[in-house]
């Protein structure tokens, strides 16, 4: 019998990217529940918890009330200490249900650029060492309680963390490909516009560049953390 992964999405062109397959190849029957739309509980208790990115603000909850429901879902699953992935919004959430602060960053970050590993971190992302990345943000947050930092850039001190072995996060996208990702370029065209020194050809050159070899790493990264709760 298969294991289960819901995934809780907040616009439809940010989703697993090449981690879907991955998570295939591991096992999971994988269902996605549409934030804003799909009650939070519908995604159950599942093997798997995955939650996905989007342009809006962890606090944001005034103007976007799914959040209120969504967070408490979150911080009851890890206290519960079940599996949970979070990438970019996804990071910032389960941050904010362990009671972290998340708030505006120095600056904007869009586009590719390495990491700098942690020590706690130099082993699970070691894959990605010397790869640049895809960053798509603007928030950031304090450490959780109990999380280990697991990397960094000049911008965003906190770039992926890890609580156990039951909860790992990602500021930046582990999961991007080139696939699919005209639809980031259209989806955010408004932002890519408003903000100084990103545009459109060059996101795509780099993602062309860039996004085989950091896709490739990323699913190495799901493919140990996996491994290390079955």
């Amino acid at each position: 019998m298969s294991k289960t992964a819901s995934v809780l999405r907040h616009v439809p062109f940010e989703d697993l990217g090449a981690f879907e397959t991955k998570l295939a190849q591991s096992g999971y029957a994988v269902r996605y529940f549409e934030m804003g739309v799909d009650a939070v509980e519908a995604a159950g208790d599942p093997d798997l918890l995955v939650i996905l990115g989007g342009p809006i603000g962890v606090y944001e909850d005034a103007l976007y009330p799914f959040l209120v429901p969504e967070i408490a879902y979150i911080k009851a699953r890890l206290i519960a200490k079940k599996p949970t992935l979070g990438i970019c919004l996804g990071a910032q959430l389960m941050a904010k249900a362990l009671g972290a602060r998340v708030y505006a960053g120095r600056g904007k970050e869009i586009g590719w650029k390495k990491l700098t590993l942690t020590p706690e971190g130099s082993k699970l992302l070691a894959p990605l060492k010397g790869l640049p990345v895809l960053h798509w943000h603007g928030d950031t947050f304090d450490l959780p309680p109990g999380a280990s930092n697991l990397a960094s850039t000049h911008l965003c001190d906190h770039q992926a963390y890890a609580i156990g072995n039951h909860a790992l996060a990602f500021q930046f996208h582990p999961e991007a490909q080139e696939r699919g990702f005209e639809r980031w370029l259209i989806g955010h065209a408004c932002e890519i516009a408003g903000t100084e020194g990103v545009e459109v050809t060059a996101l795509r050159a780099a993602t062309q560049a860039n996004a085989a070899a950091s896709a490739s790493a990323g699913c190495q990264i799901l493919e140990t953390w996996l491994k290390g709760f079955a």
